[in-house]
Protein backbone atom coordinates (compact mmCIF):
# COMPACT_ATOMS: atom_id res chain seq x y z
CA UNK A 1 0.00 0.00 0.00
CA UNK A 2 1.31 3.58 -0.75
CA UNK A 3 1.47 6.13 1.80
CA UNK A 4 -1.45 8.72 2.03
CA UNK A 5 0.01 12.46 1.89
CA UNK A 6 -1.18 14.41 4.67
CA UNK A 7 -0.55 17.27 2.65
CA UNK A 8 -2.90 17.20 -0.72
CA UNK A 9 -6.09 15.48 -0.84
CA UNK A 10 -6.62 12.81 -3.11
CA UNK A 11 -9.86 11.85 -4.38
CA UNK A 12 -11.05 9.04 -6.33
CA UNK A 13 -14.22 9.84 -8.49
CA UNK A 14 -15.81 5.98 -10.39
CA UNK A 15 -18.90 6.22 -12.00
CA UNK A 16 -20.67 3.08 -11.96
CA UNK A 17 -23.00 2.41 -15.32
CA UNK A 18 -22.65 -0.27 -18.12
CA UNK A 19 -24.18 2.41 -20.48
CA UNK A 20 -22.14 5.18 -19.97
CA UNK A 21 -18.83 3.30 -20.13
CA UNK A 22 -20.02 1.30 -23.49
CA UNK A 23 -20.42 4.98 -24.35
CA UNK A 24 -23.86 4.80 -25.33
CA UNK A 25 -24.56 8.16 -23.49
CA UNK A 26 -22.60 10.92 -21.66
CA UNK A 27 -21.15 10.05 -17.97
CA UNK A 28 -22.81 12.92 -16.09
CA UNK A 29 -21.37 11.37 -12.17
CA UNK A 30 -18.04 12.34 -12.49
CA UNK A 31 -18.81 15.83 -14.00
CA UNK A 32 -21.30 16.76 -11.26
CA UNK A 33 -19.04 15.21 -8.47
CA UNK A 34 -15.76 17.51 -9.66
CA UNK A 35 -18.03 20.73 -10.01
CA UNK A 36 -19.23 20.01 -6.55
CA UNK A 37 -15.79 19.31 -4.84
CA UNK A 38 -14.14 22.69 -6.41
CA UNK A 39 -16.88 24.24 -5.12
CA UNK A 40 -17.02 22.56 -1.78
CA UNK A 41 -13.41 22.65 -1.21
CA UNK A 42 -11.19 25.22 -0.13
CA UNK A 43 -7.41 24.00 -1.08
CA UNK A 44 -6.80 22.30 -4.01
CA UNK A 45 -6.68 18.79 -4.65
CA UNK A 46 -5.62 15.40 -6.84
CA UNK A 47 -8.35 13.75 -8.60
CA UNK A 48 -8.32 9.89 -10.20
CA UNK A 49 -11.64 9.18 -12.10
CA UNK A 50 -12.76 5.83 -13.33
CA UNK A 51 -15.68 5.21 -15.79
CA UNK A 52 -16.43 1.30 -15.53
CA UNK A 53 -19.28 -0.99 -16.19
CA UNK A 54 -21.55 -2.36 -13.41
CA UNK A 55 -19.47 -5.69 -12.78
CA UNK A 56 -18.64 -6.66 -8.99
CA UNK A 57 -14.73 -7.87 -10.24
CA UNK A 58 -13.75 -4.76 -12.02
CA UNK A 59 -15.58 -2.46 -9.05
CA UNK A 60 -13.51 -4.41 -6.98
CA UNK A 61 -10.09 -3.65 -8.74
CA UNK A 62 -10.95 -0.62 -8.95
CA UNK A 63 -11.48 0.19 -5.71
CA UNK A 64 -8.44 -1.85 -4.65
CA UNK A 65 -6.14 0.02 -7.25
CA UNK A 66 -7.63 3.51 -5.72
CA UNK A 67 -6.73 3.20 -2.38
CA UNK A 68 -3.85 0.63 -2.09
CA UNK A 69 -1.72 2.01 -5.41
CA UNK A 70 -3.13 5.87 -5.84
CA UNK A 71 -3.28 6.53 -1.97
CA UNK A 72 -6.54 8.29 -2.66
CA UNK A 73 -7.84 9.84 0.95
CA UNK A 74 -11.19 9.21 -0.16
CA UNK A 75 -13.25 7.50 -2.88
CA UNK A 76 -17.33 8.41 -4.21
CA UNK A 77 -18.58 6.29 -6.65
CA UNK A 78 -21.76 7.07 -8.37
CA UNK A 79 -24.42 4.87 -9.80
CA UNK A 80 -24.90 0.88 -9.50
CA UNK A 81 -26.69 1.72 -5.78
CA UNK A 82 -30.33 0.00 -6.47
CA UNK A 83 -32.05 -3.27 -6.17
CA UNK A 84 -31.35 -4.18 -9.79
CA UNK A 85 -29.64 -6.93 -10.57
CA UNK A 86 -26.95 -5.74 -12.10
CA UNK A 87 -26.45 -2.67 -8.92
CA UNK A 88 -23.21 -4.57 -7.33
CA UNK A 89 -21.58 -1.47 -6.16
CA UNK A 90 -22.30 -1.90 -2.19
CA UNK A 91 -21.49 -5.42 -3.28
CA UNK A 92 -18.13 -4.31 -4.22
CA UNK A 93 -17.60 -1.89 -1.70
CA UNK A 94 -18.11 -4.20 1.10
CA UNK A 95 -16.16 -7.10 -0.22
CA UNK A 96 -12.86 -4.72 -0.17
CA UNK A 97 -13.83 -3.08 2.84
CA UNK A 98 -11.90 -2.95 6.17
CA UNK A 99 -14.55 -2.01 8.23
CA UNK A 100 -18.46 -0.40 7.38
CA UNK A 101 -19.75 3.33 7.91
CA UNK A 102 -23.69 2.57 8.42
CA UNK A 103 -23.79 6.64 9.11
CA UNK A 104 -23.32 7.48 5.74
CA UNK A 105 -25.71 5.61 4.33
CA UNK A 106 -28.39 6.14 6.60
CA UNK A 107 -27.54 9.77 6.58
CA UNK A 108 -27.47 9.55 2.34
CA UNK A 109 -30.92 7.83 2.43
CA UNK A 110 -32.83 10.24 4.86
CA UNK A 111 -31.72 13.51 2.67
CA UNK A 112 -32.77 11.72 -0.22
CA UNK A 113 -35.90 10.61 1.84
CA UNK A 114 -37.10 14.75 1.35
CA UNK A 115 -37.16 14.17 -2.31
CA UNK A 116 -38.37 10.72 -3.16
CA UNK A 117 -40.04 7.87 -1.26
CA UNK A 118 -38.25 5.24 -3.50
CA UNK A 119 -35.17 6.55 -1.24
CA UNK A 120 -35.34 3.35 0.60
CA UNK A 121 -34.68 1.69 -2.21
CA UNK A 122 -30.81 2.71 -2.36
CA UNK A 123 -28.11 0.77 -0.86
CA UNK A 124 -25.91 2.98 -0.57
CA UNK A 125 -22.97 2.20 1.93
CA UNK A 126 -19.72 3.82 3.48
CA UNK A 127 -16.91 1.90 4.28
CA UNK A 128 -13.03 2.02 5.07
CA UNK A 129 -10.02 0.36 3.41
CA UNK A 130 -7.14 1.10 5.07
CA UNK A 131 -6.89 5.09 5.77
CA UNK A 132 -9.27 5.19 2.81
CA UNK A 133 -12.95 6.55 3.31
CA UNK A 134 -15.33 5.46 -0.15
CA UNK A 135 -18.93 6.27 -0.28
CA UNK A 136 -21.32 5.39 -2.55
CA UNK A 137 -23.66 7.83 -4.19
CA UNK A 138 -26.46 7.82 -6.02
CA UNK A 139 -26.31 7.85 -9.96
CA UNK A 140 -28.47 11.45 -10.43
CA UNK A 141 -26.49 14.24 -11.09
CA UNK A 142 -28.87 16.21 -8.98
CA UNK A 143 -29.48 13.09 -5.80
CA UNK A 144 -25.51 13.41 -5.91
CA UNK A 145 -25.59 17.00 -4.52
CA UNK A 146 -28.03 16.69 -2.43
CA UNK A 147 -26.63 13.59 -0.09
CA UNK A 148 -23.09 16.06 -0.29
CA UNK A 149 -24.78 19.48 1.02
CA UNK A 150 -28.25 17.86 2.38
CA UNK A 151 -31.74 19.82 2.84
CA UNK A 152 -32.00 23.21 2.57
CA UNK A 153 -34.74 25.71 2.76
CA UNK A 154 -35.69 28.75 0.32
CA UNK A 155 -32.76 31.19 2.28
CA UNK A 156 -30.21 28.31 1.78
CA UNK A 157 -30.44 27.13 5.48
CA UNK A 158 -29.37 23.87 6.25
CA UNK A 159 -32.75 21.47 6.99
CA UNK A 160 -30.87 18.27 7.19
CA UNK A 161 -27.15 17.77 6.64
CA UNK A 162 -25.67 16.36 4.13
CA UNK A 163 -22.98 13.43 4.28
CA UNK A 164 -19.54 15.98 3.42
CA UNK A 165 -20.49 17.81 6.63
CA UNK A 166 -19.05 14.71 8.40
CA UNK A 167 -16.36 13.06 5.94
CA UNK A 168 -13.13 16.09 6.98
CA UNK A 169 -12.99 15.00 10.36
CA UNK A 170 -13.54 11.85 9.00
CA UNK A 171 -10.64 11.91 6.73
CA UNK A 172 -8.69 13.52 9.50
CA UNK A 173 -8.94 10.69 12.25
CA UNK A 174 -8.30 8.25 9.28
CA UNK A 175 -4.80 9.97 7.70
CA UNK A 176 -4.47 12.76 9.74
CA UNK A 177 -5.04 15.34 6.65
CA UNK A 178 -6.97 18.47 7.17
CA UNK A 179 -8.96 19.73 5.03
CA UNK A 180 -11.84 22.52 4.90
CA UNK A 181 -14.64 23.17 3.73
CA UNK A 182 -16.83 26.35 1.96
CA UNK A 183 -19.60 27.05 4.64
CA UNK A 184 -21.82 28.94 2.03
CA UNK A 185 -21.02 24.83 0.45
CA UNK A 186 -21.22 22.44 3.25
CA UNK A 187 -20.63 23.42 6.65
CA UNK A 188 -18.41 20.75 8.14
CA UNK A 189 -18.07 19.66 11.54
CA UNK A 190 -15.41 18.71 13.71
CA UNK A 191 -14.72 18.79 17.60
CA UNK A 192 -13.04 22.16 18.46
CA UNK A 193 -10.26 19.93 20.21
CA UNK A 194 -9.51 18.73 16.23
CA UNK A 195 -9.33 22.33 14.77
CA UNK A 196 -6.34 23.49 13.79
Amino acid sequence: MTALSKDKLKIGLVSVSDRASQGIYQDQGIPELQAWLECALTAPFEVETRLIPDEQAVIEQTLIELSDKHACHLILTTGGTGPAKRDVTPDATLAIADREMPGFGEQMRQVSLHFVPTAILSRQVGAIRGETLILNLPGQPKAIKETLEGVKDEQGKTLVRGIFAAVPYCLQLLSDIYIETDPTVCESFRPKSARR
